[in-house]
């Protein structure tokens, strides 16, 4: 029951908290209706995010992983004025959806979809020494993460926020001797985290309608 229980528990925040919402509703149906995977970041997380990002006076995001463009709108929403969001997705049909739910949002000018490889897109902006992020948002395939995570480290500066999702996997990273890929990314991923002296790191737990998962949440210190 527990996990009906926290689906049950987030739908009654979310009627609280969250007023209906077209433009991500509408999102929602679009990805859906395009067979696009169901995993995108619950309303709760999602307006996580988007509190973080006005909270922290944010004006450029780096999101990998659009999917079909929920996380992307939230973040976008909290982006100050002139602000924009840069983010990377491998799969043509998602990107393509997720332009249309950008415009469908009025966030159009905000977004910049970037198509590719997620590693290829990162090591030519830290090629041509694009302008640091003030927030990080990883949400793309887990066992890429590292990667990911160290590219990150060189397009922010002292005071950015990295924010990584899906690092409990069902509480599976706790398991040293799994050979699942993701959670293999993930602990490496810790790993790195625990020894960079440039930042400083928390893990939280979550539980809802997304099931048992968690969100680390990395401050670039130095």
């Amino acid at each position: 029951m527990k996990d009906a229980q926290w689906a049950a528990v987030d739908d009654y925040v979310g009627a609280l908290m969250f007023p209906p919402d077209a433009a991500l509703q509408a999102a929602l149906d679009a990805s859906a209706a395009a067979e696009l995977p169901p995993i995108a970041v619950s309303a709760a997380q999602g307006k996580l995010l988007q509190i973080l990002a006005g909270f922290h006076g944010v004006t450029s995001v780096l999101e990998i992983g659009t999917l079909g463009g929920y996380s992307t709108i939230c973040l976008a929403r909290a982006v100050s004025p002139g602000g924009k969001v840069v983010t990377l997705e491998l799969e043509p049909k998602h990107a393509e959806v997720a332009t249309a739910n950008f415009a469908l949002a009025g966030l159009a000018d905000m977004v910049d979809v970037r198509l590719g490889r997620a590693t290829d897109t990162l090591e030519s902006m830290v090629k041509e020494q694009h302008a640091p992020f003030d927030l990080v948002f990883i949400d793309a395939d887990k066992q890429s993460i590292p990667e990911y995570f160290t590219y990150a480290l060189q397009l922010t500066r002292k005071g950015s926020l990295i924010i990584v999702d899906n690092v409990i996997r069902d509480g599976a990273v706790v398991d040293a001797t799994s050979t699942d890929p993701s959670v293999v990314g993930v602990r490496r991923f810790n790993e790195m985290v625990s020894q960079e002296p440039r930042v400083t790191a928390t893990t939280i737990q979550t539980v809802g309608a997304k099931g048992w998962d968690g969100l680390t949440f990395v401050l670039v210190s130095s």
